[in-house]
């Protein structure tokens, strides 16, 4: 058949625009699945080209966009491998009617298929599971453009040097612990449980945190050795829990609190750990704790792919979850707008109100109550009235509203109204120093409103009555309020205005494109910037024990570093990072424990406020090592080994650099 020029010009502007399909250079390739979804001149097209029986169980049809020509490439095992091999290809010319055959049956070396969501639609069954795979290999950086991987020996050399191996759809170890018939073993998910000396993650976030009360009832759901169980017991509260392996024939109790700690992570079964997840939020009052192993590569530990998870090796269960994957899993199936408080822990409020509550307060910036400049005598004769009013504005950023004051009757009594009484404060304070509190608190309020509008912001009558009365006050109206917060949403993906405001501040050590700066400086900073790495903790949640966070500006990030040692140690070394992409909200987590070079903290007095308790100490110290020259090639000594060296090379040894000594 003849194809005109126009012809085949329109088909190749189908192809670019086309939404469906894998697109290349000079090809479009769809799964035979998707034809029907194709533009119909597509469909048309391709018609055209059925000129032999022989193409029937095709898998893949290449639409070429260089010549007129269709291949019909057969993958026999496209559902079942997760890189098929090609096993035939039929290229037809659809101008000469010419028809080639290239047979790769008996190949060694054959190409085989990635990105195997690419080549279908999304109602395809197996979609989920392909696009999992490759979000995995991208992860592990298989998929590496500048490495060649075409083909089956390209692919298994990449394979081999990175130390993986296939089960199925899953990744794996490749590594002698388990033999491949291991897979039919039974999970041994008892042997997951972990005994402990001191309360488990969850439970010590969730009491610093003041989520128990004097009232408060605690249920462990999977409590395994139940040493949560018994702590929270000793503590004065009343405590009960249920395991299936070790107290299967306690009873399941409604409680206040809730734990599911580290349980779904270990059920190798897709709908009995959602059922574990909805019978523990049934047996909630008010909180359920959520915990989970989140994505950590193990690959060196010795461990295989088993369903959606691993099997260590001590034949136990383990779903490796991402951060924002525990997150999306959590709401799915409760339904609900879980609340990350550390890596792999999230709660999950009964009460909206409650809920919208607590996020509020974690936006909740500490103040100091002004202090007292002069002595008025009425003052001094009030002084214990007037206390209260003092704390609650201190906390609000404003007066009480009616009912909002436990001394309200007394003190309207000798003084008629709050603000009467507020003027007796000012007369022996700096009414600067009060309005400095309410406009940090403005702040915190905005910043919460900003936050909250990712998963969709509550409407006024969720909101706690504290919080209401915060927002009257404060911005006249919520309407009011949420057009700010909106504004700053705005401003804050605009990368130059975070450069601007990072190098702008007093505070806080200055990189090449980012900004370092020690947690307590965080609620001190520009609204923006707070709100920048909001951005990052709302969603994800910090580093429980971290006390640096590094601001950066040349991409989106936020980074938050653990030094144990911060104030004792004059240059304390890192024990963990937690990167936040705030693009996609990747985390990329690692710790320095075993780590014979690990970096080290300098400068320590630029990452603190002047008015930091060790902060002259600190200053001292940077002072000393200046002096010293030992900074000044600050490449070498950013690590520990190479700042020994530079000791050893001045004759200084690190007991020579002790707090003691300055």
């Amino acid at each position: 058949m003849f194809l005109t020029t126009d012809y085949f010009k329109e088909i190749i502007i189908c192809c670019k625009k086309s939404s469906i399909g894998k697109q290349l250079p000079t090809a479009l390739y769809v799964h035979v699945s998707a034809i029907d979804s194709l533009d119909i001149r597509l469909q048309e097209y391709e018609k055209k080209a059925r000129l032999t029986e022989k193409i029937e169980g095709a898998t893949i049809i290449k639409f070429a966009t260089d010549k007129p020509t269709i291949s019909y490439l057969f993958y026999p095992e496209f559902d079942n491998e997760p890189h098929p091999a090609l096993s035939l290809s039929i290229v037809v010319n659809l101008d000469t009617e010419q028809i080639s055959y290239w047979d790769y049956k008996n190949k060694k070396n054959p190409p085989i298929l990635h990105r195997k969501e690419n080549f279908i639609t999304p109602e395809y069954p197996n979609y989920e599971t392909f696009a999992h795979l490759t979000k995995m290999e991208e992860e592990l950086d298989l998929l590496n453009l500048n490495v060649p991987i075409g083909t089956k020996e390209q692919w298994e050399k990449r394979l081999e040097r990175k130390r993986i191996i296939f089960e199925g759809h899953y990744l794996a170890c490749n590594c002698p612990v388990f033999p491949k018939e291991t897979f039919s073993i039974e999970i041994e998910r008892h042997k997951a449980a972990i005994p402990r000396n001191a309360f488990s993650r969850p439970i010590r976030l969730a009491l610093e945190l003041l989520l128990f009360d004097e009232e408060t009832s605690f249920f462990d759901y999977g409590c395994g050795y139940g040493g949560d169980v018994e702590r929270i017991a000793a503590a004065g509260y009343k405590s009960k829990g249920w395991d299936p392996y070790y107290c299967p024939d306690n009873h399941k109790q409604i409680a206040d609190i809730v734990n599911l700690g580290y349980v779904i992570n270990v059920i190798e079964d897709v709908n009995e750990r959602r059922e574990a997840l909805l019978n523990a939020w049934q047996l909630t009052n008010k909180v359920l704790i959520v915990s989970a192993q989140v994505l950590i590569d193990d690959r060196e530990r010795g461990v295989i792919a088993y369903g959606d998870g691993i099997i260590t090796s001590r034949n136990t269960f383990q779903k490796y979850y991402e951060q924002e994957e525990l997150k999306f899993y959590i709401d799915q199936v409760l339904e609900v707008d879980s609340i990350p408080i550390g890596l792999g822990i999230y709660l999950v409020f009964r009460d909206e109100i409650e809920a919208q509550k607590f996020r509020a307060s974690r936006f909740h910036s500490r103040a100091k109550t002004p202090r007292l400049i002069t002595k008025v005598r009425r003052f001094e004769d009030y002084e214990n009235l007037l206390q209260p009013l003092m704390e609650f504005y201190t906390e609000r950023g404003r007066l009480p509203a009616k009912g909002e004051l436990k001394n309200e009757v007394q003190l309207k009594e000798e003084f008629r109204s709050f603000r009467q009484a507020f003027k007796v404060i000012l007369q022996v304070t700096q009414e600067d120093d009060w309005d400095m509190i309410t406009e940090k608190r403005r702040q915190d309020l905005l910043l919460y409103l900003a936050l909250s509008q990712f998963d969709g912001r509550p409407k006024m009558r969720e909101l706690s009555p504290e919080v209401k009365q915060d927002i009257k006050s404060l911005f006249g109206s919520y309407n009011s309020a949420c057009i700010m917060a909106d504004a700053m949403l705005y401003q804050v993906g605009n990368l130059e205005i975070i450069a601007q405001l990072c190098q702008k501040q007093t505070v806080g050590r200055k990189l090449k494109n980012s900004l370092l700066i020690h947690i307590s400086v965080l609620d001190n900073l520009e609204p923006l910037l707070r709100l920048y790495e909001g951005c990052a903790s709302r969603t994800v949640g910090r580093l429980e024990e971290a006390n640096v966070i590094q601001f950066s500006w040349r991409i989106p990030k936020i980074t938050y570093l653990y030094y144990p040692d911060f104030d004792e140690t004059p240059h304390p070394r890192l024990h963990s990072r937690m990167q936040i992409q705030l693009n996609n909200l990747r985390v990329n987590y690692s710790d320095y424990i075993e780590d014979e070079d690990p970096p080290i903290l300098h400068y320590k007095d630029s990452l603190v406020s002047p008015d930091y308790p060790l902060y002259e100490t600190f200053k001292k110290l940077t002072q000393k090592t200046q002096e010293l020259g030992l900074l000044d090639d600050y490449r070498q000594v950013n690590r520990l080994q190479g700042w020994l060296k530079c000791l050893q090379e001045h004759n200084l040894t690190l007991e020579d650099f002790n707090h003691s000594n300055l």
